[in-house]
């Protein structure tokens, strides 16, 4: 087995990047999710409520992300790594309220107006640490602002036996992974306890219990009732659907696109 595709995503909910190689942190692959959009009141949002978020596609430089609208390719939006911010505020994200550091007036009007609805940037500064479950972590481990672990790996397989049961067969970004392999079973991965990949050796957490968002169109932002109406007919445990497990990091600096997966 080994490592086909690597995704990270910079702005929450927004579109994800493929790289070929990527940097690996306690709380995620560097960049990713480590901005976030909230509402007025500071709560997450994502596209389980806006679907058109998905429209909106994140670009990294090296000193500077870029956004834009998919089908609007040259309105681009730029926001420098240094950009001054207005200072910490507090933004919840499921059970848990941090602090996050409240980005500029004049890029979160952009992302407003793009969007339709009043909403914020925010970036988790490195003070920020938000802790994992104690029953999850093994050194008391933080993450980002995904919904769960640092780490998501999904199999091309498990993805492969999804789609043979699909009338219209859905790509990987409904699943939004951070990792994707090639070969073994279909839901190989559900049976791991460790994994190894190149010189990094991997957790396994848990399962990823889906939601509707595997139900937004990546490219059109339109939902449908697809893969989640499937996938609940044979991925359901404990009134859950899973798909994907979670992972945390225990050892390793960085993993590139063809590197050997090895269950431990």
């Amino acid at each position: 087995m080994h490592l086909q595709d690597i995704y990270i995503y910079p702005i929450k909910s927004l579109g994800g990047i493929r790289v070929e190689t990527a940097n690996l942190e306690e709380r995620g692959f560097q960049f990713d999710r480590r901005w976030m959009l909230v509402d007025h009141e500071g709560t997450f949002l994502s596209q389980r409520t806006f679907s058109k978020m998905a429209l909106l596609q994140v670009e990294i430089f090296s000193d500077k992300m870029e956004v834009f609208e998919k089908n609007q390719l040259e309105m681009r939006l730029t926001i420098p790594f240094d950009c001054k911010t207005d200072g910490l505020i507090d933004v919840s994200i499921w059970e848990d309220t941090v602090k996050g550091l409240l980005i500029k007036k004049e890029i979160n009007d952009w992302f407003s107006e793009s969007l339709g609805m009043d909403c914020r940037l925010v970036l988790m500064p490195e003070s920020t640490r938000r802790k994992l479950k104690p029953k999850y972590a093994v050194h008391g481990e933080s993450v980002s602002f995904a919904d769960a672990m640092p780490y998501l790996i999904i199999g091309q397989s498990s993805l492969d036996d999804l789609n043979m049961k699909l009338t219209d067969s859905v790509p990987m970004d409904r699943f939004r992974p951070n990792l994707v392999f090639n070969g073994g079973a279909p839901f190989e991965e559900d049976n791991w306890k460790k994994v190894k990949i190149g010189e990094a050796i991997f957790k396994v957490t848990k399962p990823c219990a889906r939601c509707v968002m595997t139900t937004v169109d990546q490219l059109t932002g339109e939902k449908g009732k697809e893969p989640l109406r499937t996938l609940s007919t044979y991925r359901t445990f404990q009134n859950q659907v899973m798909f994907g497990q979670n992972m945390l990091l225990l050892e390793g600096k960085q993993v590139q696109v063809g590197d050997d997966v090895l269950p431990l």
